[in-house]
């Protein structure tokens, strides 16, 4: 299915924001008489920014699938062409849920935008591994170890470490309170406008929400940047820090997804090339990924809310094996 037009805003230079609305897609490959007028008009030296749906899909309803069984006991699925810009599958996209630790891609995001990847991060108490719950997935991290920021997204988008997301957030942002609030503003410049964080790792809130449309918003500016891909794609990540009495220390942090892992069966038509799993009672089993089939073209796959793992890789192998295969 080709893109179906949202709202969309221009930044006006100085002044204020104007709406606009429009039918059918915004991409390079076409346009109707009325984005064609948004182009010439609304690209002109008095406006800033692009055009909302310009390079992205759209879809306000479900879209079919063949090849791929709905499961209707999910929250959410979608797929994305990013090639040819389309949106393959879609499965209450746009209802809001939970996104657990699939809220980190937000996290690394803003890292890689506003920091230096090698800066040292001195790690405070509110992101030492004990202020957490015995229950929930931390890397150990210890008041007064220095980890280089590289290292930390390393913990944070392989091991999902909600420590890691802590210790990003208060370095990059000043304070978690203040992170959070960069994640908002982003999350509304990318037009992911059924989104709203409360904290910079997933852990349950009920005012922390996504959908899995706005998922895959922010997870293609992700992939735009090489050192976000390079993490998702290990399949061991190497960390060296500084312990808090001054000695160097090594660790290692395996991915959370199954693919990875080897435990789950990656289908033949495509490449897994990575990307962030998140589970909480609340959210059930959640996973986003990037594909490529065989002619290099990427898509994304989202699923979120399935009731148990097997569920949750059952149903992704079923939307993967939905991709075209290209030509090998």
């Amino acid at each position: 299915m080709r893109c179906i037009s949202r709202a969309r805003s221009v930044a006006l230079i100085g002044v204020t924001t104007v709406s606009l609305f429009a039918g059918g897609c915004i991409g390079r490959k076409g346009a109707t008489p009325v984005t064609e007028y948004e182009l010439k008009n609304y690209n002109q030296n008095l406006y800033q920014g692009k055009l909302y749906a310009e390079d992205l899909c759209v879809a306000q309803n479900d879209v079919l699938l063949e090849g791929y069984t709905e499961d209707t006991d999910l929250h959410s699925a979608a797929l994305f062409d990013l090639t040819g810009e389309n949106v393959l599958y879609a499965y209450k996209a746009h209802e809001r849920l939970y996104p657990a630790s699939t809220t980190k891609i937000m996290t690394a995001l803003l890292a890689i935008e506003n920091a230096n990847l090698d800066d040292l991060v001195t790690i405070s108490g509110n992101a030492d591994a004990s202020s957490f719950s015995a229950d929930a997935q931390v890397c150990g991290l210890e008041k007064g170890e220095v980890w280089t920021l590289r290292d930390l997204l390393g913990a944070l988008l392989l091991y999902s470490g909600n420590d890691a997301a802590t210790a990003i957030a208060e370095y990059v942002g000043g304070s978690e309170e203040a992170f959070v609030n960069m994640m908002n503003r982003r999350a509304h410049e990318l037009m992911a406008n059924d989104t709203h964080f409360m904290n910079p790792h997933g852990l349950h809130d009920d005012n922390h929400y996504t959908t899995a449309y706005d998922l895959y918003l922010i997870f293609n500016e992700c992939i735009k940047h090489e050192e976000f891909v390079d993490i998702i794609q290990s399949e061991l990540y190497t960390a060296h820090y500084t312990d808090a009495y001054g000695n160097s220390q090594e660790t290692e942090f395996l991915p959370t997804n199954l693919y990875a892992q080897g435990e789950a069966e990656v289908p033949e038509n495509v490449t897994i090339v990575g990307g962030k799993t998140g589970t909480t009672d609340e959210a059930g089993y959640c996973l986003i990924l990037m594909e490529k089939d065989f002619s290099d073209n990427p898509y994304i796959s989202i699923v979120m809310g399935a009731s148990d793992k097997p569920v949750l890789y059952e149903d992704m192998t079923s939307l993967i094996e939905a991709i075209p295969s290209g030509q090998q």
